[in-house]
């Protein structure tokens, strides 16, 4: 294999001249280490052995496995010594509390103009920061619709609901109740935060709540400000209603016994259990519940559809919500020196510029070459490949694309096409301490599930414990 690139190379020399012999620069060598939760390492063996052969200053690319529960804590300590990665994941929610400990990418490397040409909104939404880039994807998830074919089938519903009211009339054609009224069986996995045990039963309830908000028109937060805004007037029925109210009763009217689309309650268990087990005939979720849903019942008869809409009609209210890891370059860290001494000896700017090279290398389209920019002399040496480090990725982990034109190629997969899909109208919001607001949006669904407070009110107090963590 290294032989192949170096036969390669001296054709890019021959071809591109006034790239090529001078570009060897000063010589230095240096790892680069890499942190992440979800991935294997096998996700990225074959991927990081190419850039460390493509470019002769890395001497390794190491990715290391992080236990997810603990990850932000370990992440936070080693930061904080000097002793961290060079290259970590973060989820995009993360961002505005790492901000001032990674280094945005270099315009030099990454033009905010191709960067916007590349990736879907959303991303360049959460990313660019007063015009600078912070984190780069190789993937973004958005919500897709599950549902039980074979349940469908049965109740005579050819196609899966696309805008809420139909959501509305499958609920209603699909929920079974026993002689005493109990739910026996459920048309989607809606409705409440919590059983009566105080554990999740509607995984991802934050997000469909989310999502629903902003579809009703809700702005979140601002980016400029901070100020978190639930309530942006949209209008309904005739009369104005705040977007954030809208959105929490028509969630929870879904666990309501007085509602006519009452389908789901506090007995239910783990909605991703109730879906895989046949209890439940929809859920949503993210693309990567497919593989967790199929490991637990191989012959469930299930399909995904685009996540419903209030509108077909009315595009500028379609929306959907991403869910999604970055990458991103640490501020400080000690670079890692090369024994030679006849190698130029490693300083923290040519780790951060080793650094994002790399995750453009890894993050962009390659199919004109990958240019790789001394950090020392910045003389530059083209290389072309065939190879796409992006689409490897993708391939080998069934994930769907953040970058636009692999988006295109994954729209008409019976896996990936609700998501990538989804990807393209997807949207999140800049917020403080990400766990806890989710922890604060279950606590709204609970407090109407427990008829403590009305929409309005928990609405509003969720408003304000949100805006405190921003402070």
């Amino acid at each position: 294999m290294k032989k192949n690139i170096a036969i390669l190379l001296l054709c890019v020399m021959v071809i591109f001249p006034g790239i090529g012999c001078k570009g060897v620069g000063e010589k230095y060598k240096m790892p680069i280490e890499v942190w992440g939760t979800f991935d294997n390492s096998n996700a990225f063996t074959e991927i990081f052995d190419k850039y460390a052969q493509i470019n002769t200053s890395v001497t390794t690319v190491d990715y290391r496995k992080m236990t997810l529960e603990s990850y932000k804590k370990d992440l936070l300590n080693a930061l904080a010594a000097g002793k961290g990665p060079d290259v970590f994941m973060i989820q995009s929610s993360w961002l505005p509390d790492f901000q001032d400990k990674i280094v945005p990418v270099p315009q030099s490397i990454i033009a905010e103009d191709e960067f916007r040409n590349t990736f879907i909104d959303v991303v360049i939404e959460d990313m660019v920061v007063d015009n600078q880039i912070y984190g780069v994807p190789l993937s973004v998830d958005s919500l897709g619709l599950y549902y039980n074919k074979d349940i469908f089938n049965a109740a005579g519903i050819t196609r899966p609901p696309q805008t809420w009211e139909e959501f509305d009339k499958a609920v209603q054609a699909l929920t079974e109740f026993d002689e005493f009224g109990n739910i026996k069986k459920s048309g989607a996995a809606i409705g409440t935060a919590y059983n009566k045990g105080g554990a999740i039963n509607v995984n991802k309830a934050s997000d469909i709540l989310a999502l629903l908000m902003i579809q009703n028109g809700a702005s979140m937060s601002s980016k400029d400000t901070g100020v978190i805004d639930f309530g942006k007037s949209t209008s309904s029925g005739g009369k104005s209603v705040a977007a954030g109210e809208a959105a929490l009763k028509y969630y929870t009217s879904f666990a309501s016994a007085d509602s006519g689309v009452y389908t789901w309650d506090k007995n239910r268990n783990y909605s991703i259990d109730e879906f895989f087990e046949g209890r439940t005939a929809m859920t949503i979720n993210y693309s990567y519940h497919y593989d967790t849903i199929k490991a637990k019942n191989a012959k469930l008869n299930f399909a995904v559809s685009d996540v419903p809409q209030i509108s077909l009609q009315n595009i500028g209210s379609q929306a959907n919500y991403a869910n999604y890891w970055v990458f991103v370059v640490a501020k400080n860290k000690v670079p890692i020196q090369s024994d030679d001494t006849r190698l130029v000896r490693i300083t923290d700017a040519m780790r951060v510029h080793e650094s994002w090279q790399f995750l453009r290398a890894l993050t962009f389209p390659s199919a004109k070459g990958i240019i790789l920019a001394n950090a020392v002399s910045g003389e530059k040496l083209l290389y072309a490949t065939e190879f796409d480090f992006t689409e490897k990725y993708l391939t080998t982990t069934n994930k769907p694309a953040a970058r636009r034109d692999i988006i295109d190629k994954q729209k008409s997969d019976v896996r990936l096409g609700a998501f990538a899909r989804g990807n393209l109208i997807a949207r999140t919001w800049r917020r403080h301490e990400s766990d806890a607001v989710d922890a604060i949006f279950y606590d709204m669904i609970d407090r109407v599930n427990s008829r403590q407070m009305s929409a309005e009110q928990s609405i509003n107090l969720g408003e304000q414990r949100a805006q405190q963590l921003q402070n």
